[in-house]
């Protein structure tokens, strides 16, 4: 069984401020409230995982307000450099230092706007498999991209340019990959349940066809996409959808709670 992961990411919101009262209210809700005492228990189980994705800035702040190790830290974005005349970039090793678990590679954001190619994301991926942080890869198409047909050309691209020298224990240990269409992206539309089911199938499939059953049945796939507590337990319960990629939604404590709800 695969366990399921709730990841909000924060992109450039949350001072440190900002981040220390949600993870406190947040710490507070697994502790004292029947719902989030449930939730907890769970995750004590090992069945779902939370994580948090803030700013760098915020990363600390996080990491000190966090008690219970429910919480798991993940960064925006990395460099696949460990040291270097990079500046503004952020290192495997400085990650691991401030505390993070994961790092989230190729989010539709770097992709589009900041023009990230496949082979700059693909020695993301392999630099992030060699440390001690595990990736979040994401892939997903653009508008225009689904509406000519494309989209699983552009899925299988993204994905084979990635794992090229992958080997299946790795896929299926270390990986997660998460698909977001970039129009349902900050957009307020969400795939339906059956295009995100369908995506997150062909994704399964590829790992199949190139890693085999095992890399591919372990393999855990997010969805995310104008994600909102009114809609995360019909995509959770969709049978290749592992857990939930998470923007505007995990940035209200309240909402982000109704979220992690539905997947225990």
């Amino acid at each position: 069984m695969r366990r399921k992961m709730i990841a909000g990411n924060w992109k450039m919101n949350n001072n440190q401020a900002a981040s220390r009262d949600f993870v406190e209210k947040l710490e507070s809700w697994f502790a004292n409230e029947p719902t989030g005492t449930k939730a907890a228990s769970v995750a004590a189980s090992g069945k779902i995982e939370v994580v948090i994705a803030p700013p760098f800035t915020s990363i600390e702040a996080v990491r000190a307000a966090k008690k219970s190790g429910i919480i798991q830290i993940a960064a925006q974005n990395v460099h696949h450099e460990s040291k270097g005349a990079f500046t503004g970039e952020v290192s495997l090793p400085m990650l691991e230092e401030a505390g993070c678990k994961y790092a989230i590679i190729g989010h539709s954001e770097r992709r589009h706007v900041f023009h990230e190619p496949d082979e700059a994301l693909e020695k993301k991926l392999i630099a992030t498999l060699e440390s001690n942080v595990l990736p979040i890869f994401c892939v997903g198409e653009l508008l225009e991209e689904r509406t000519a047909g494309n989209a699983e050309k552009v899925l299988a691209r993204q994905l084979e340019s990635a794992w090229t020298s992958l080997t299946s224990d790795i896929v299926g240990e270390m990986l997660v990959v998460a698909y977001e269409p970039v129009w349902a992206i900050g957009t307020g539309q969400t795939a339906s349940n059956g295009d995100a089911e369908r995506a997150c199938d062909f994704i399964r499939t590829l790992a199949y066809e190139k890693f085999g059953i095992a890399a591919s049945e372990s393999l855990r796939i997010l969805y995310g996409g104008s994600v909102k507590p009114d809609n995360s337990a019909s995509l959770l319960s969709q049978s290749d959808i592992d857990g939930l990629l998470i923007g505007g939604a995990s940035l209200e404590v309240e909402s982000f709670e109704k979220i992690i709800e539905t997947s225990v």
